[in-house]
């Protein structure tokens, strides 16, 4: 029998509610979950209509295009233009979006949507099968270079158009993820017309990006901000939606504010409306600010982390790996640094994520001595001039590269900086070249680098295949940046994909993080809470499951 939708994400019977950083002001709080804004609101208060809105974040997109971008920022600002064709609510369950319903094979193989009929472009085109089949084959494209969206569509074989307004996708193999990547910004719609007109240029923001959702994108000015304007025709909200019909704003501006201070005080002064992230050490001074609120949701999916090219000297050998996984003092470097707001990581996914291995935590700590044997048993007994280990005259040294500043974003810099001085005292060189973005690109997803790091926001344990499935290559889009082979890893993370059996999940989710941690082929860091400040009069604001703020349901109280 054919599994019909809406149907609930399986998940976990308890997830982990983070700490929320409350204090004496209202704040909407989540656990990678929808939190809303404007707690403070009477009860009895109606929406405003009109008014413009702007919103300041720390990230500027290297590219807008939803296909081709691997970045949060450019999921998080273009859900605004692009919808889905299935919705994921707050207790991750699958709501009807573009898509009234759906049938999933009894295989897993394929997923048949019933499309909405009365849903346009913003160019005025008509949202139909066709449209859908004309994106996913776009995505899939060689030409398209997708470096995240094809790895959601997974083993994609085409998408057929059944009649006008039914499509079936398929796939090559099982694929119980689709649902949740069908529900992100990344498999979203753009007119195809749009796309053979202005298909080169989507990557560039502004106009030529057309979507069917709440806000037209109007304009970009590089390193300043990007500008959307109401979409007055809308009306296929999901049914999770405060209300359905256009957005309340007329108008809603994105800065880029690359530094905190800058950010935080447009907060503070009224010259931005919100503002995210809300840095770790300026939480609790924006939370005393009768004039501001906060928002604080644990961020599901990938933690911030280390990830160990394993096929770069010396981390081929897993000894070396081992020592620098526990030669990081993490408990004190995260919380120097984020002062208790972010908290340090055990597994490789979030807490949040459903399947999360509670069982890591405490399981490896920091062990100096520990540390010290295994670089011992690896060969690195003799020391330099400076301290730092050598073997057959040659320095034990890691390079892990730094992008431009304008894409580090949490601090990141000076937690690197503690790490390390962490591992200089058990004789490890870390270098940390500053490249252009199209360098760091290269090198990294090249593998010509020791050590990557990054962090992904998604509301679904899938996201460990695409940290250690062999297959999850960089090079096709995929971001298992180990360029570890383990067959165990591909037999777990390929059963997890292929099921929604709640049981089989937690047990293959399970053994693959267990392994990811045992094999040294990660060094998770901290769990991200993301922190959006507001001002008072901002309501109906909300974050969905990957802690992306909408602003569809937002307005400004007077």
């Amino acid at each position: 029998m054919a599994i019909t939708g809406p149907r609930p994400l399986p998940l976990l019977a308890a997830l982990t509610a983070g700490a929320l950083l409350l204090a004496g002001c209202s704040s909407g709080t989540g656990s990678g979950a929808a939190a809303t804004a404007g707690a403070g609101a009477g009860i009895d208060e109606k929406p405003v209509q009109g008014g413009a809105l702007t919103y300041a974040t720390d990230v500027e997109p290297i590219s807008f295009d939803i296909h081709v971008s691997q970045q949060d920022i450019t999921g998080a600002i273009q859900r605004n233009v692009f919808d889905s064709l299935v919705h994921q609510d707050d207790k991750g369950e699958f709501q009807p979006w573009l898509a009234k319903s759906w049938e999933i094979a009894p295989d897993l193989k394929s997923y048949t949507f019933h499309l909405r009929e009365d849903v346009k472009f913003t160019d005025g085109t008509v949202f139909d099968a066709e449209a859908v089949k004309a994106n996913f084959d776009r995505i899939v494209a060689k030409e398209t270079k997708s470096q995240y969206a094809a790895s959601l569509l997974g083993p994609y074989t085409g998408a057929e158009v059944v009649d006008p307004h039914t499509v079936k996708v398929s796939f090559s193999e099982p694929f119980a993820p689709f649902l949740q990547a069908a529900s992100t910004a990344y498999l979203g719609f753009y007119s195809p017309k749009a796309i053979k007109e202005n298909g080169a240029k989507l990557g560039t923001g502004g106009p030529a990006d057309v979507g069917t959702g709440p806000f037209v994108f109007t304009g970009y000015t590089k390193g300043q901000s990007a500008v959307f304007t109401r979409n007055p025709d809308y009306n296929w909200a999901p049914p999770s939606a405060n209300h359905q019909g256009p957005a309340y704003l007329e108008k809603l501006t994105i800065r880029f504010l690359t530094e905190d201070s800058v950010r935080v005080g447009a907060l503070s002064s009224g010259q931005v409306q919100v503002a995210e992230p809300i840095p770790p050490a300026d939480v609790r001074t924006v939370q005393g600010d009768p004039k501001l609120r906060t928002i604080a949701t644990d961020a599901p999916g990938a933690n911030y982390a280390l990830v160990l090219n394993t096929t770069k000297a010396p981390l081929d050998d897993p000894k070396v790996r081992k020592a620098v996984q526990r030669g990081i003092d993490l408990d004190t470097d995260i919380q120097s640094v984020y002062f208790g707001v972010y908290k340090r990581a055990w597994s490789p996914i979030a807490p949040s994520t459903p399947y999360y291995d509670k069982s890591l935590e405490k399981s490896w700590p920091y062990d100096k001595a520990a540390a010290e044997k295994a670089l011992d048993e690896a060969g690195w007994t003799a020391r330099d001039g400076e301290g730092y280990r050598t073997k057959d005259g040659k320095r034990l040294s890691l390079e892990w590269p730094l992008p431009p500043a304008e894409y580090v974003r949490e601090q990141r810099e000076t937690l690197g900086q503690a790490i390390q001085a962490d591992l200089k005292k058990i004789g490890v060189e870390v270098t940390r070249p500053r490249l252009d973005i199209g360098t760091y690109i290269g090198n990294v997803y090249g593998g010509k680098e020791h050590i990557a790091d990054y962090s992904w926001a998604r509301f679904d344990p899938d996201v460990l295949r695409l940290y250690f499935h062999s297959a999850s290559k960089p090079s096709t889009g995929g971001q298992n940046a180990t360029f570890y082979q383990d067959a165990q890893l591909d037999e777990w993370t390929t059963t997890g994909k292929g099921t929604f059996d709640k049981a089989v999940r937690q047990d293959v989710y399970t053994k693959t993080q267990q392994r990811a941690i045992e094999l040294g082929l990660i060094v998770p860091l901290y769990v991200r809470t993301a922190v959006v400040g507001t001002a008072a009069k901002v309501r109906g604001l909300t974050a969905d499951p990957n802690t992306w703020l909408a602003f569809h349901d937002a307005w400004l109280a007077k």
